[in-house]
């Protein structure tokens, strides 16, 4: 039992030392940007990947400032596509699955925003709809994908991959988890070190 753990631990650290981490600053570029232009971030998966959506969000509008809430008065303002579960099942139902996530961007794109798709295979018809979309509309792009990379690693921007064997979706989520919480603390030490 303990050799399966340390086995499950060495390929954790293996596929972590591999991320593209110029990607990852990339991505801390765009973020950056956006809040430089008071823009949007719209973000959105399927299944375990929406359940990281929804905690990134929860966290990142959150934690970032809440050292120095009466300080920063500018807020990040990150949005999980869709924001209930009513509107996405009424998109599937209505209209079909693949506009759950491109039917509420249509809604509220506007320029300045940036869009992150989480997709462990990258090839889910819905997300790469709406990575289409946001290129149409020259909106920055960030896709979190895993084995591959499939077609959101090819149409994002930023092509954050964490490359595993197809079926990994165990190493690429807990790791996509992990790169969200990176990026919630680079910004919360980056605004703790400005509010000194």
């Amino acid at each position: 039992m303990e050799q399966y753990i340390q086995t499950f631990i060495q390929e954790v650290e293996k596929t972590i030392q591999a991320l593209p981490k110029e990607e990852i600053a990339k991505a801390l570029n765009t973020i950056q940007s956006v809040y430089e232009r008071d823009g949007r971030i719209y973000i959105f998966g399927n299944g375990g990947s929406l359940a990281l959506a929804t905690h990134w969000v929860s966290d990142f509008n959150k934690t970032i400032f809440s050292h120095n809430l009466e300080k920063h008065t500018k807020r990040f303002q990150a949005i999980r596509l869709p924001t209930t579960e009513e509107e996405l099942s009424a998109w599937a139902n209505d209209i079909g699955y693949d506009m759950v996530f491109v039917g509420p961007l249509q809604n509220y794109l506007q320029e300045g925003d940036c869009v992150i798709a989480i997709s462990s295979s990258g090839n889910s018809a819905n997300i790469v709809k709406a990575i289409e979309l946001a290129k149409q509309n020259h909106i920055s792009t960030i896709g979190l994908s895993g084995f591959d990379g499939g077609k959101l690693n090819e149409l994002a921007d930023v092509k954050i991959c964490v490359k595993t064997e197809k079926g990994r979706y165990d190493l690429v989520e807990g790791i996509h988890a992990v790169i969200l919480h990176l990026i919630t603390k680079y910004f919360q030490d980056y605004f703790d070190h400005i509010a000194q």
